[in-house]
């Protein structure tokens, strides 16, 4: 076992989403270059996993501060 990092986290340019298993507080980050390629993702995620939109990243910062949970409409 190590130390644990200190230095924070650089966001690469893109899209950020969190995928979490349904009623958990954590997840993990996804990262993808368009729109397009997120919405798929979403897709893919959303009948199974609880999907929180981060939002767009640019030069290591957010573009929209607040998250979205995304919510699957039967």
């Amino acid at each position: 076992m190590g130390r644990p990092p200190t230095r924070p986290i650089k966001f690469r340019d893109g899209f950020y989403i969190e995928i979490r298993n349904k009623g958990k507080n954590t997840g993990i980050k996804l990262h993808r270059d368009t729109k397009e390629q997120m919405l798929r993702t979403i897709k893919e995620y959303e009948l199974t996993k609880d999907v929180l939109i981060l939002g767009e990243s640019k030069n290591g910062k957010w573009v929209d501060k607040n998250p979205v949970m995304h919510v699957v409409e039967n």
